[in-house]
């Protein structure tokens, strides 16, 4: 099984540049401008749950894809 990153959007705060986006090693993780919420593409996120142990709100958590 896989393991991919999701997002709560009500535990991140959505006002400054997403911290966990530099640290994702294939750039699963965007963002359109520092006040959105960051986007995760699951075609490009390879589970390395990186992104999840960023994230300062814990706002980014890994599941495992069924």
């Amino acid at each position: 099984m896989k393991k991919l990153a999701k997002i709560n959007l009500n535990r991140c705060p959505q006002n400054h540049a997403c911290p966990s986006m530099r640290v994702c090693p294939v750039k699963a993780l965007t963002q359109e401008n520092n006040f959105s919420a960051p986007i995760i593409h699951e075609d490009l996120c390879i589970g390395c749950g990186k992104c999840a142990k960023a994230c300062p709100r814990k706002a980014l958590y890994m599941v495992e894809e069924v």
